[in-house]
């Protein structure tokens, strides 16, 4: 009889330790969990962008600009994204608007503050604005830098969901970024 209670005690010990055993595994999944990384579909990203265009904006209080049709291109030999739409300039002095086309390119980083890829170091690549002469079409050049890196820098190309960044019941950020020529290949990393 005695036999009986030393084997149900050491049962209880046992799951116990079994117990205090899988908490302690569990606790240092989360220390030991590496980076994964997530690939971004091409499709996906162009849907992100139609969703967030058009855009309209005041330019140093003389153009209103309407940006449209975002058209997105991946470049994997540069690490970078180009960014091609439609273009509409209204000076408010004028009653006449024109109607061209802007493309551009930009760095991808990971903003791991707001879960999401953004474009930096944006760059104008070509500005081309019917009926307007090569001397104008230069200052508007200029006037489109200062406009794309401030519609690039407050629209995310790319935004994580909350779910995207928990795995495991650990949190993760977006650490780094590869372009290829179908995705983004972003790298994920275990919030410390």
């Amino acid at each position: 009889m005695q036999n009986i209670g030393g084997v149900a005690a050491r049962r209880r010990v046992i799951k116990a330790l079994a117990v205090v055993a899988g908490s302690a595994m569990l606790a240092s999944c989360a220390t030991f969990m590496g980076p994964r990384q997530v690939e971004i579909p091409m499709w996906k990203l162009q849907a992100g962008l139609d969703r967030r265009f058009p855009v309209d904006n005041r330019m140093l209080e003389l153009f209103d600009v309407n940006l449209s049709r975002p058209q997105l291109a991946l470049l994997p030999q540069d690490n970078r994204v180009g960014l091609s739409m439609q273009a509409e300039i209204a000076p408010f002095f004028l009653r006449r608007s024109y109607s061209g086309s802007v493309a551009f390119s930009g760095q991808l980083y990971a903003d791991p503050y707001r879960g999401g890829v953004f474009m930096a170091d944006a760059r104008v690549d070509r500005f081309d604005i019917d009926g307007v002469d090569p001397n104008t079409s230069r200052q508007l050049t200029k006037v489109a830098n200062v406009l794309m890196d401030k519609v690039v820098r407050d629209t995310p190309v790319y935004s994580f969901r909350m779910e995207d960044l928990r795995y495991g019941g650990v949190q993760f950020v977006p650490t780094r970024i590869d372009t290829t020529a179908n995705s983004l290949v972003v790298t994920l990393e275990p919030v410390k």
